[in-house]
């Protein structure tokens, strides 16, 4: 992989990763449309630490109060409401980690084509669209139960499916349940985290028992592309969503679904 390529894959990937818009639909466009290689695991270990280092970057306050209060809810038996959100963020975080043991083989062996990819980036954009539309906006993600928790968490589970988009599940689960714009995507952003965090360990296992070599250079690139690339997608994306909705968002999903369709059609 050429540092060129390194570029633009880190930059697909920080830009993809916290839209709803789905990140692996965005990366199989280079391999379909220019035949590109494989990035290997290195480079998927780099990305993942650069998005994983811009989410808790820009979280910061918030990742630095919530780990405090989930601690001291252990140890020293506080309630607060920093506590319960972490918390439900723990819980949310379980289902993905069950469904990725137990489903990813089958996900690598059947479901990693670019048709599945176009389909479900065309229906879970009209899902987001739907649910959007109907969304009452009421509640902030200190609000979340148990239940709710539960319910994003498989969204985030079903996001294993490429194409879906984790953060466009997670975001229309939680707008399904009341959620205000903001709270959705805050509370996605945060449940990242861990999801990131465990992703990326195990993809850091498995670079270290595989002996693959490493090309610093490209990992570089990629670690600090998809740094700089993903904190200004979430900084951006914060501000606007309020103001303008998921409407485009989900427009976008569907000519680039179409796209891919017609691509593959072509071919």
């Amino acid at each position: 992989m050429s540092h060129f390529e390194a570029f633009a894959l880190a930059l697909i990937q920080g830009l993809t990763e916290f839209l709803p818009i789905s990140s692996s639909a965005h990366l199989i466009l280079p391999s379909q449309i220019l035949g590109w290689a494989d990035q290997g695991l290195a480079f998927d270990v780099a990305v993942h630490v650069g998005t994983l280092a811009a989410v808790m970057g820009y979280f910061r306050k918030e990742v630095v109060t919530l780990l405090s209060a989930w601690l001291g809810s252990i140890f020293k038996g506080r309630r607060c409401a920093e506590a319960k959100l972490a918390w439900m963020i723990v819980l949310a975080t379980i289902p993905a980690c069950v469904f990725g043991l137990f489903m990813k083989d089958i996900i690598e062996l059947y479901l990693r084509s670019a048709w599945v990819i176009a389909g479900t980036t065309i229906f879970f954009g009209l899902l987001l669209w739907w649910v959007d539309a109907r969304a009452t906006l009421r509640a902030d993600e200190y609000q979340t139960t148990w239940k709710q928790s539960l319910f994003i968490g498989l969204a985030q589970a079903a996001a294993m499916i490429p194409g879906t988009s984790r953060s466009g599940a997670t975001m229309t689960a939680a707008l399904h349940l009341g959620f205000t714009r903001d709270a959705a995507a805050r509370f996605s952003f945060l449940m990242s985290i861990p999801i990131i965090l465990l992703a990326g360990g195990y993809l850091g296992m498995k670079l270290v028992t595989s002996g693959e070599s490493v090309d610093f250079g490209g990992l570089g690139i990629g670690i600090a592309v998809s740094f700089v690339s993903a904190y200004a997608c979430i900084h951006v994306f914060l501000k606007l969503v309020t103001r303008l909705g998921m409407l485009p968002f989900v427009i976008y999903r569907l000519l680039l679904g179409a796209g891919l369709i017609a691509f593959l059609l072509s071919h």
